[in-house]
């Protein structure tokens, strides 16, 4: 009894930590997944979806821009680090992506930073950095 109470405080506050956690911290993770995934197999188009609402218009690609990815293949998706603020709703996560030309069969790699922003009304994650820009603002 006496070794089950000392050890009630711990509990406790795993408990609190679990709850204060909430729908933010825990979506995080599966949004970055997501889109991890869709750059991985090359689904620009359904990467569009996780764009920020409110930019989704201005850095969907275009017709050209759409033709552009469709002519490279992502050999690897890497994640460098991350840093995430929860109270501010923001979260950022550098990659490196493995980038090969379908025409040239080269490979490279370029260097990725993901902004994300959490939308506490539609308990989501959004990406505010855009698509990867894979040919270094050419």
């Amino acid at each position: 009894m006496h070794r089950l109470l000392r050890r009630l405080p711990f509990a406790l506050l795993l408990f609190v930590g679990l709850a204060v956690a909430g729908p933010a911290q825990r979506a995080l993770p599966a949004a970055q997944d997501g889109w991890a995934a869709a750059i991985r197999w090359g689904n620009f188009e359904g990467a569009v979806n996780l764009l920020d609402p409110e930019r989704r218009a201005e850095q969907a690609p275009g017709s050209i821009e759409a033709e552009r990815y469709r002519q490279v293949q992502i050999s690897s998706y890497r994640d460098l680090g991350a840093t995430v603020d929860y109270k501010a709703g923001t979260a950022v996560r550098d990659v490196e992506i493995g980038v090969i030309n379908r025409n040239t069969l080269a490979e490279r790699t370029v260097r990725y930073r993901e902004v994300w922003r959490w939308d506490p009304k539609a308990k989501a994650w959004w990406i505010t950095s855009g698509l990867p820009d894979l040919w270094g603002g050419r």
